[in-house]
């Protein structure tokens, strides 16, 4: 049997043995949802789940961000180049934000178990061996805030991947796929400012506020003909007026933008902003456009990770269906594919309910996800081992890293 057989084996025996304390570790972090950037229960779950004496992990809590965490383990192996021989970091990323109102309905508790069931797989597989081409570390970042205002963008700002190879995270949905097109997004906020009045006995003295909210709605809706197909724009009008004798002098509406390539994002900008001031024109109001939180940047693809992760997933018994044609969901994850070689694969979770939804928040938390998510665990961890123990594998993750930057950018 090859060595990297071995580690695979290893590692497998290592998550299986581990399966209860990682189930449990889920089910508090479900069980406790909290909202971007307010991530406390969680952080300091897992950071008491590396921290155990027995673990080896050098764990700092309120790691650049005040819920984020970095967990690292190693450098073990390598070649006998010295001190200054290249460190391969491996890093597994966890989430673990959830939704206003219906809790864990993106399964990001899943995605916090599959980043820390990969990691202590691989170390198990990594402890005893003495023969690997290059020194190999292992690090687990805990990244918060995905739901709102991009906690990976913030930790890209803060260095927290400067010292990173390879990063690799999974995460729920309705089927297995390696690779799913996450498309770019940005966050537009449109305040409207007009004059108060009483709306029966004066309503001339007022400037609507309202009317211009309303106005810039149905041109956004009216826009969408002339969009194209997999350009998206959508968003609410989050307020509307205090009362209905008070004509509304100030409302305020967010909405959301994507396309499939980040530089796009310039183009479809233009248009709706395009809108909300000839709203305000129309109304008399005045306006103001903020852009509140990072654009996500779409997802980098990386095929040799992709064949990687497929080929160990389907010796696990995981099923690759047909890609669907469209997939419009966005994460700050594509802004580390940018700056870091990875791969961001999704994986079923045994329900065909739809993320964002209470039927898949219900689904996120139950026993039957738990085979489906060590399973995907063990697929990235196996993948990592392919990359470390093969030196032209991690010459070609990096060649297409290389690559999908070029096409980015042209």
């Amino acid at each position: 049997m090859d060595t990297g057989q071995q580690m695979k084996d290893a590692l497998q025996l290592c998550i299986d043995g581990h399966k209860d304390e990682l189930g449990a570790l889920s089910r508090d972090i479900w069980s406790c949802p909290e909202l971007a950037g307010e991530e406390t229960h969680a952080h300091d779950r897992l950071v008491r789940f590396f921290s155990q004496d027995d673990r080896g992990w050098t764990v700092q809590s309120h790691y650049k961000l005040p819920t984020a965490f970095r967990a690292s383990w190693g450098p073990v192996g390598g070649g006998g180049g010295g001190e200054e021989e290249p460190v391969l970091n491996v890093a597994f990323l966890c989430e673990y934000d959830a939704l206003p109102g219906i809790g864990h309905a993106c399964g990001h508790n899943l995605i916090a178990e599959v980043g820390a069931a990969a990691a202590v797989g691989l170390k198990a597989a990594l402890e005893k061996q003495t023969e690997l081409h290059v020194p190999v570390k292992i690090t687990v970042l805990g990244t918060p805030a995905e739901e709102d205002i991009g906690g990976k963008i913030e930790l890209i700002k803060a260095g927290a991947f400067a010292d990173i190879d390879l990063v690799l995270m999974a995460h729920p949905a309705q089927q297995d796929a390696s690779f799913l097109p996450c498309v770019a997004l940005d966050e537009l906020s449109v305040k409207y400012y007009g004059k108060a009045s009483h709306a029966s006995a004066y309503p001339w003295e007022g400037v609507n506020a309202l009317d211009a909210a309303v106005l810039a709605y149905n041109s956004v809706s009216v826009l969408r003909q002339q969009l194209r197909p997999d350009w998206r724009l959508h968003g609410i009008i989050k307020h509307g007026g205090v009362k209905p004798n008070i004509i509304p002098a100030y409302t305020e509406l967010d909405f959301y933008l994507r396309t499939p390539l980040v530089k796009d994002l310039c183009d479809l900008k233009a248009k709706a902003e395009a809108c909300f001031r000839a709203a305000a024109e129309a109304t008399g109001c005045q306006v103001e456009l903020t852009y509140p939180s990072h654009a996500y940047y779409n997802i980098l693809p990386n095929v040799t990770l992709a064949n990687l992760y497929e080929m160990n997933g389907k010796t696990l018994g995981i099923q690759f269906p047909e890609q669907p044609a469209n997939f419009c969901g966005s994460t700050d994850f594509g802004n580390v594919s940018v700056v870091v070689p990875g791969i961001h694969p999704f994986f079923y979770i045994s329900t065909s309910a739809l993320n964002h939804t209470e039927e898949y928040a219900e689904a996120a938390g139950a026993e039957k996800a738990q085979l489906y998510t060590l399973r995907t665990a063990k697929a990235l961890a196996m993948t990592a081992v392919d990359v470390v123990c093969c030196p032209d594998l991690l010459k070609q993750v990096r060649e297409d890293f290389s690559l999908a930057k070029l096409k980015q950018e042209k």
